[in-house]
C-alpha cells in the first residue's frame, strides 16, 4: 500500500510523529480485506493488536510518499503475527513486527480460513 505523508501526520518540525507509523501499519492491513472484498471488523468478529514490536529506523517527514509492506510471519489457530515495513523509495524507515489476535464477542477464537487467505 502506497501512502503520502500529511501535514496532520508530523510534529511541529514536519517529522511523522511515532504513533502514526502504527496506523499507518493498521491503514495497510486493513487494506488487504478490502482488496479482497472482505472487512477486518464486523459487530462480533475482529483483529486486536495483541503485542506490537516496533523499530524506527529513519524519519519520514511532510509530503513524502510511502510504500507500506506486509508479511504474514507465523499463523496459530486464534492469532498470527506479521512483519510490516515502511519505505521512502528503496529506503528502509520502519519495521514493526505485530501479534494479532482474533477475536469473537471479545473472546479469543478461532480464525476462519478466508480470512488466513487474505494474508496470502
Amino acid at each position: 500500500m502506497q501512502i503520502r505523508v500529511y501535514y496532520e501526520d508530523t510534529d511541529c518540525g514536519g517529522v511523522v510523529y511515532h504513533s502514526n507509523y502504527l496506523s499507518f501499519c493498521e491503514r495497510a492491513r486493513s487494506e488487504l480485506f478490502f482488496q479482497k472484498g472482505l472487512s477486518p471488523h464486523n459487530d462480533k468478529n475482529f483483529f486486536v493488536v495483541k503485542r506490537v514490536e516496533a523499530d524506527y529506523i529513519k524519519p519520514a517527514i511532510f509530503s513524502d510518499v510511502l510504500d507500506i509492506k506486509s508479511e504474514l510471519v507465523e499463523k496459530k489457530s486464534a492469532s498470527l503475527v506479521m512483519k510490516q515495513e515502511i519505505f521512502r523509495g528503496d529506503e528502509l524507515l520502519f519495521r514493526g513486527i505485530f501479534k494479532l489476535a482474533y477475536l469473537c464477542d471479545f473472546k479469543p477464537s478461532r480464525i476462519p480460513k478466508e480470512l488466513f487467505d487474505v494474508f496470502k
